[in-house]
């Protein structure tokens, strides 16, 4: 315990995906329910705070709520508290990706989604926020918690099912590409 009382950290790793949204209770029963998708999901506090929607926010298929806007705040808030580097170790977008004729994912929503998160990331460091890295998730498409193979996160598509294995192939989407790009020209081009 002494050892761990005298030791610091040397950065902060942040995985972001969504925000929520709270509301005034109602005191009448039915604070408790839950909001949101999938792993996503908020429950309020009878008589404290109800989950809500927010009406200016996107969901995705899978209901989660898509904020880009939120992870500069979240950054800028845990920079301010802790003066410390930051490292967002996860953040990407979990979708019902399909393998067209032409042996491509065409996942713009991947890119769209990214792309917004990056700006949001550029900003942050603008207003002083020391963030050393960004790990987007995933590299691979990998079995979700939830929704095994019918969610997607990945750059590379893997061709099988949830019980069929298919050949197993590995399939560059068109976010690996886009992704690539971005490397390269070291965020200039996105």
């Amino acid at each position: 315990m002494e050892v761990l009382a005298e030791g610091t950290a040397d950065f902060i790793g942040v995985n972001y995906y969504a925000t929520a949204t709270a509301s005034a209770s109602k005191n009448d029963g039915t604070d408790c329910q839950p909001r949101n998708g999938d792993q996503q999901v908020m429950i309020g506090e009878e008589g404290v705070y109800r989950a809500a929607s927010n009406p200016y926010l996107e969901k995705t298929e899978f209901g989660w709520i898509v904020d880009s806007v939120g992870l500069r705040v979240t950054l800028r808030r845990i920079h301010s508290r802790y003066h410390k580097p930051l490292l967002i170790t996860e953040n990407g977008l979990g979708a019902k990706d399909i393998l067209t004729e032409d042996g491509r994912v065409h996942d713009e929503y991947r890119i769209d989604y990214l792309r917004r998160h990056f700006r949001q990331a550029q900003l942050a460091l603008s207003d002083g926020v020391d963030l050393i890295g960004y790990c987007p998730w995933s590299f691979l498409d990998l079995v979700s918690t939830h929704q095994g193979y019918g969610k997607r996160y990945g750059f590379v598509y893997v061709n099988r099912e949830e019980k069929d294995l298919k050949d197993m192939a590995r399939i560059k989407k068109d976010s690996f590409y886009w992704y690539h790009n971005v490397i390269q020209t070291n965020g200039k081009e996105m």
